[in-house]
């Protein structure tokens, strides 16, 4: 039996902040009544959600510890078809309010990406795989 991954989750600090833009800057689809610890996004494949951090050591049992700043613990990557596609996006989420990190650029593993943050620091990579590049799944 092979493992397959159902949700990723994200711990933020404020829910309403972050699901703005995750749905009006990235474009994420989401039915949120704006109320509660959770609220989870609408997308193929896996589900993405995200859950209030100050609501997190009730549901453990414990108090957790979370990184500041630049978050180096994961990223999250959007694929786009072209480096033109890449370039527009890039521009137009950090007009939005996202955080540059790197602009697009061409890497040694064949991909153009970029990096950008969301409002809590997060990194969100914003690329496209050169034809035959991309690794198989």
């Amino acid at each position: 039996m092979s493992t397959q991954l159902d949700m990723i989750g994200i711990f933020v600090k404020n829910l309403h902040q972050m699901v703005t833009f995750y749905r009006d800057v990235l474009g994420f689809e989401i039915d949120w009544d704006g109320k509660g610890p959770y609220a989870e996004f609408k997308h193929k494949g896996i589900r993405f959600s995200m859950y209030e951090r100050a609501q997190l050591a009730g549901l453990l049992g414990q108090p957790p510890t979370y990184p500041s700043g630049l978050n180096g613990t994961f990223e999250l990557a959007i694929d786009l078809p072209t480096s033109a596609d890449v370039d527009r996006e890039f521009e137009r989420v950090v007009k939005a309010g996202g955080r540059p990190i790197y602009a697009p650029r061409n890497e040694p593993w064949g991909m153009y990406s970029s990096m950008i943050t969301d409002p809590e620091g997060n990194i969100i990579e914003i690329g496209s795989w050169n034809r035959g590049a991309k690794p198989e799944n």
